[in-house]
């Protein structure tokens, strides 16, 4: 089961260049079994393609909400 949120990154008023830096900046804060939770206003799948190849097998990724105006997602780490 993942871990519960810590933090709560609402992208959908960022400027859109600071959305992935912010979100991976979030993510390499992160304690082992901490997790983060991510709201955006659309299916965040380009970003889960950076974390796979950026990050693989150090993440979990589990749909809180999905659209179809508002997706959350917990991204926990391994």
């Amino acid at each position: 089961m993942a871990a519960s949120p810590t933090t709560v990154i609402d992208v959908r008023e960022m400027v859109p260049r600071d959305r992935h830096p912010t979100i991976f900046t979030t993510f390499e804060a992160l304690s082992p079994g901490q997790a983060m939770e991510l709201v955006n206003d659309h299916d965040p799948q380009p970003l889960r393609r950076q974390f796979e190849t950026r990050l693989p097998g150090s993440y979990t990724w589990d749909y809180l909400e999905e659209g179809p105006e508002v997706w959350r997602v917990r991204i926990g780490k391994r």
